[in-house]
């Protein structure tokens, strides 16, 4: 299964997430499940880095990916970053919907502001 941890400052804002683990729906190459996390998970990545010009801190190995989100970045850039981290979990929590037993999403607050 693949868990995503998103993790929440006190005021709501994403602070960071972790996707982990496989989906385990079809085998390797063919897993389309795993394939659309990827897919949603580093295209937010990248469209933040395209848009906003911010670059996370980024960790990641065999299905495995951490991405914290710079802190003291200016409103208007925050906000814009703020944006497309919450449609990628729109797009994650629609593969969560269809797909159940193969990907959980859990909400966490960090005490980080």
């Amino acid at each position: 299964m693949i868990n995503v941890t998103i993790n929440r400052t006190d005021s709501g804002f994403i602070h960071s997430f972790i996707i982990s683990g496989h989906a385990f729906f079809a085998e390797r190459g063919k897993d389309i499940v795993c394939a659309g996390a990827s897919a949603v998970s580093v295209g937010a990545i990248n469209a933040v880095h395209a848009i906003t010009g911010v670059t996370p801190e980024i960790e990641q190995g065999d299905g495995f990916l951490r991405c914290v989100i710079p802190a003291h970045l200016p409103e208007d850039i925050f906000e814009k970053v703020q944006l497309l981290f919450e449609g990628m979990i729109i797009s994650l929590q629609t593969l969560e919907e269809e797909y159940g037993k193969h990907i959980k999403i859990t909400f966490k607050k960090q005490e980080v502001e």
